[in-house]
């Protein structure tokens, strides 16, 4: 397994990315003495007997009441256990590991006072494979990740489950299986775990890394699409797009030029054919999927900014011995971000829908009616359309802003919140959703063109056809369509589409993001 080391403040996207998907993360070694500078300096701040937030108060509306010396250490196992409130289903792995890795970071940068055998703890379940069960449901993302967050701590004070190799194990057991010993938390250190944006900000940088999959693979399919129905690639012409100006168009428009470049079926109708214009689902593509690309873009530099950023509270600075309290917790940014990738996420499978709408029209195509030689006697892809357009209405549901709610908590101390929680948590089950309607476009898309042999796409187009009748053959006649379905969602959801045509004809998310 890759282990990268972090340099808390300076961490890329595609590191983020590298954890999502499996690697290991280990802190720079130049990060503990911050660390114990931190935490020394709380030490200072407590001798001065003065009432510090969350050191020795109460938390939240309770922040006026004084918590003597004796009980500063209770105090801060309770606010664990006591925060530890979510519901629903365990949080994916994956996901779990990037949020335990964003706050790993976020603790290094000297901010939050914690000692360096608890930011130690945390990269070393981290590191071995360690993975807290975290419920998905119970932050409004403001006063930071509460409730997941603490699920987090509680493990690292012997309290909850683990998930160890895919079974859930009691947290004391899984830590003493891995040589590991529960913490006894120090002043401010289980304020310091439980206070900041790292669910939210784990489950957006997740969908946003698959809506980069999502949107390279939507090219390939529309642009496969773009050839099934013998459309034009006039619209793709780059002094169209330069004469507006928007750099994902811009892009987007090479892009397809590439995938559809050298196209047999292409040549075939460059002259005399008698339509002037192809539906908006065909010649619309760059600015469609140009404007969702800009807007991921925008939400992948807000993204990268809050994951480098320390959202805890209050905060330690050691070189005046002071703890000042704010509001880097709220996760507005976030929230906002997130709400910007779900709506791209729905557009590229709104327009992805209607182009197979499109393709099983013999009106619009000219293909045979539901793309099957005998129609009447077969269905060919009638209820996949429906399907797909489904999946579509129920991602339009789910992309109403989360940003724009708000209710108030901890008896209206927290009376504006940011909702970020439910917006990126919400961003995989969209994705998973639009990677449906893909695998069918890939399918119809595949199958209009074979009606149209012995014409070839382009050299990047037939490698992406042959990828696909390697798992699913050309529908002649009605079969158990669900295991095809299922076989090209999950040519969509591999990359394997991408990998097909080739990744560089298609534009990133951000540049190092792949």
């Amino acid at each position: 397994m890759t282990e990268l080391v972090l340099n808390p403040g300076d961490v890329p996207l595609a590191d983020w990315k590298a954890i999502y998907r499996g690697a290991g993360a280990r802190l720079a070694d130049g990060a503990w003495p911050v660390i114990a500078a931190s935490a020394e300096a709380v030490k200072r701040i407590l001798a001065k007997g003065e009432p510090i937030y969350g050191i020795n108060t109460g938390f939240g509306k309770l922040a006026s009441v004084r918590i003597g010396d004796e009980d500063l250490a209770t105090l801060q196992r309770n606010i664990v256990l006591s925060h530890a409130a979510g519901v629903g289903e365990p949080s994916p792995v994956p996901v779990i590991r990037l949020m335990m890795a964003l706050k790993l970071a976020s603790l290094a940068q000297g901010a939050s006072g914690v000692r360096v055998e608890t930011v130690r703890l945390l990269e070393a379940m981290l590191v071995q494979g360690l993975t807290p069960v975290v419920p998905c449901q119970g932050s409004v993302g403001a006063s930071g990740d509460l409730a997941p967050l603490a699920h987090m701590a509680a493990t690292m004070i012997g309290v909850g489950e683990i998930f160890v190799g895919g079974a859930r194990v009691p947290a004391a057991q899984a830590l003493s299986a891995a040589g590991l010993s529960p913490l006894t938390l120090g002043p401010k250190e289980g304020l310091a775990l439980l206070n900041g944006t790292q669910f939210s900000t784990a489950n957006a940088l997740a969908g946003l890394f698959e809506a980069e999959r999502l949107f390279q693979t939507a090219l390939v399919s529309g642009a496969l699409s773009t050839e099934a129905a013998k459309g034009s690639d006039t619209p793709f012409d780059p002094r169209i797009h330069a004469l507006r100006r928007h750099a994902g168009q811009i892009e987007t428009a090479a892009a397809l030029r590439a995938l559809m470049a050298g196209s047999a079926i292409r040549a075939s109708h460059l002259k005399e054919d008698e339509r002037v214009q192809d539906p908006y689902c065909l010649r619309c593509q760059p600015q469609v999927m140009g404007a969702a690309l800009d807007v991921l873009r925008q939400a992948a530099t807000t993204l990268a900014t809050e994951a480098n950023g320390v959202s805890d509270n209050p905060l330690i600075f050691p070189e005046a011995d002071e703890a000042l309290s704010g509001g880097n917790f709220h996760a507005e940014p976030v929230a906002f971000a997130a709400d910007m990738i779900a709506l791209a996420v729905c557009e590229i499978g709104s327009i992805a829908e209607r182009r197979i709408a499109m393709l099983v029209d013999p009106a619009l195509s000219g293909l045979p009616a539901f793309l099957t030689p005998k129609p009447g006697l077969n269905s060919g892809f009638m209820i996949p359309q429906v399907t797909a357009a489904a999946l579509v209405s129920e991602n339009k549901q789910k992309a109403y802003p989360a940003s724009v709610d708000s209710i108030p908590t901890s008896a209206n101390q927290e009376d504006h919140v940011s909702m970020a929680a439910h917006g990126a948590r919400r961003l995989l089950a969209m994705v998973e959703n639009a990677d449906a309607v893909l695998g069918i476009e890939l399918l119809a898309a595949a199958q209009g063109c074979d009606f149209h042999a012995p014409l070839r796409s382009s050299a990047a187009l037939e490698t992406v056809r042959a990828l696909t009748r390697e798992k699913v053959p050309h529908l002649t006649d009605d079969r158990h369509f669900h295991p095809d379905l299922e076989a090209a969602n999950a040519l969509v959801r591999s990359g394997a589409v991408i990998a097909a045509a080739g990744e560089m004809f298609l534009p990133r998310v951000a540049g190092e993001v792949a």
